[in-house]
């Protein structure tokens, strides 16, 4: 792996970024006393936010100006871990990453996932604990995560296997093995991994078409794409502590995209996004038995759309991205009432699409519930939209649009009237590529800017880097700091007031 030149932003940096030390206490107990039940109280104890995946960091703060001119600060790990995803933390101080789940189609590939924990300034390693080498195993690696429990251990899940990590060590404490229903194991791989409030550890699998050997997440949806029959996904209930499996059922269908739990009429509610159909399944902590609720199921997407991307929890309504694997006719917001499945809404944010363009959808809409805001992102029409929505009728309005090509989620940082939505924006080397091709060869560089969440009004630019992991999250950090990952390790970025320097 090479190490890119500098770019401006790492030049004015010209070392580590601690960020601002004196907003580290509030970030901290603020994001501590909302923090999801089963997570480690801190701003980034579950994967994206919590066990919503509503991707809103309340305590997370921006530190450039609203009115003023900013500048970005950018400095790079100090150690380099090939495929990064996911960053999670407990205290202030302590990071911990996983990687080595990025594999090419065909090997030899690099040896992973793995789970490492490194300075959260300046990205040295303090240790790295591999938990899967594919090339000796034959087994499915895709993209996993990692999210750290109430007690402060590590749990992550891949392929067909569970693990628990001592933090301090990166010592395995506990491994398990999940069924995999009517697919066959060498095909299953377990990406979505979920804490209930009760500490139960939710999981549902993505599966790859029989057939299929390509190694990778993408292995997934070139059997979609193609047409292949895909198995159908299980939902699976796993003790926190033993790892031991409480239950599991089979789904009706592949659910391609995580799943988010909340609470619902007094039950611990996890919702799915399935290729065709939406559902509600319920977990029940003292019978230890997952179900599905028969009256709140059923298809969600118009014709020619393809898959939702993962539910959005927003209130009285569950809202779903299409188009998460693309499709030739515009993407939409689709908003389901919690109570009554049929009453359902919908917005089409970016219109109709032009003669040569394909709509690509595949992350998650961000949701804002203080402020009704949720946000829509289509990389193949290169824009983001932010939608109001009427808790009373579930009637969706698009706020603003604005250009940006993404395809990772969309935080939104800050108080809850001084919203900042924080976007990537790839920009292709080869004019004319579309933003699918530019991801599948890689010719493309991206940067993050930094937006007024009302208005889409823009606050900071940083410069063009490599490219940021496909389908992560620019992880927001202690000290007004966001962390960006990349294939090759992630760097640190700050905002600063571009007045007085």
């Amino acid at each position: 792996m090479t190490t890119p030149k500098l770019t401006g932003n790492e030049k004015a940096a010209n070392g580590p970024l601690p960020g601002d030390h004196a907003l580290v206490e509030a970030e901290h107990r603020g994001s501590a006393a909302i923090a999801s039940p089963g997570y480690y109280p801190s701003m980034t104890g579950a994967e994206i936010s919590g066990s919503d995946r509503s991707g809103c960091f309340p305590y997370a703060s921006f530190t450039g100006s609203f009115t003023e001119p900013n500048v970005v600060f950018a400095w790079r790990s100090e150690d380099a871990y090939q495929g990064t995803t996911f960053l999670c933390g407990r205290e202030p101080g302590e990071l911990f990453l996983c990687g080595g789940n990025l594999p090419k189609a065909k090997g030899p590939v690099y040896p992973g996932p793995y789970v490492a924990r490194v300075d959260a300034t300046t990205g040295k390693q303090i240790w790295r604990t591999y938990l899967e080498n594919c090339n000796a195993s034959g087994n499915w690696i895709g993209v996993n995560n990692l999210n750290i429990l109430a007690d402060g251990t590590i749990v992550t899940a891949w392929s067909t296997q569970i693990a628990r990590l001592d933090a301090d060590t990166g010592r395995i404490l506990k491994t398990g093995t999940l069924p995999t229903g009517e697919t066959l194991p060498k095909n299953a791989h377990f990406k979505h991994l979920t804490v209930a409030p009760d500490g139960t550890l939710i999981l549902k699998n993505q599966t790859r078409a029989d057939g299929v050997t390509d190694q990778g997440t993408m292995a997934m949806v070139k059997g979609i794409r193609k047409g292949k029959k895909m198995t159908s996904s299980v939902l699976v209930a796993v003790d926190g502590k033993t790892l031991e499996v409480l239950d599991w059922v089979q789904l009706p269908e592949l659910g391609a995209t995580p799943q988010g739990i909340t609470m619902h009429k007094g039950r611990i509610a996890t919702y799915i996004c399935a290729t065709e159909a939406a559902y509600r399944y319920f977990w029940d902590p003292k019978a230890k038995k997952l179900s599905r609720d028969a009256s709140w199921s059923g298809p969600y997407l118009a014709e020619g759309q393809t898959t939702g991307d993962a539910p959005g929890i927003m209130g009285d309504w569950i809202v779903i991205q299409t188009n998460g694997i693309g499709a030739r006719v515009p993407s939409s917001v689709v908003a389901i009432n919690i109570h009554d499945f049929n009453k359902k809404t919908t917005v089409t944010p970016f219109g109709k699409l032009k003669k040569t363009q394909l709509s690509l959808a595949p992350p998650k809409t961000c949701i804002d519930l203080e402020n009704n805001m949720l946000y829509s992102a289509d990389a193949g029409v290169g824009k983001v939209a932010g939608i109001r929505l009427d808790q009373k009728t579930g009637g969706m309005t698009t706020e603003f649009v604005v250009d940006s090509t993404t395809f990772t989620f969309q935080p939104v940082i800050g108080p809850k009237d001084k919203r900042v939505l924080v976007l990537s924006n790839m920009k292709g080397d080869i004019p004319l590529m579309n933003a699918l091709l530019d991801m599948a060869t890689g010719k493309y560089t991206e940067q993050v800017t930094w937006r007024d969440a009302a208005t889409g009004r823009l606050l900071a630019e940083s410069d063009f880097f490599e490219p940021l992991t496909f389908n992560s999250l620019i992880v927001p950090a202690y000290g007004g700091r966001m962390y960006y990952p990349t294939d090759n390790g992630f760097l640190v970025l700050h905002v600063r007031p571009k007045a007085g320097r």
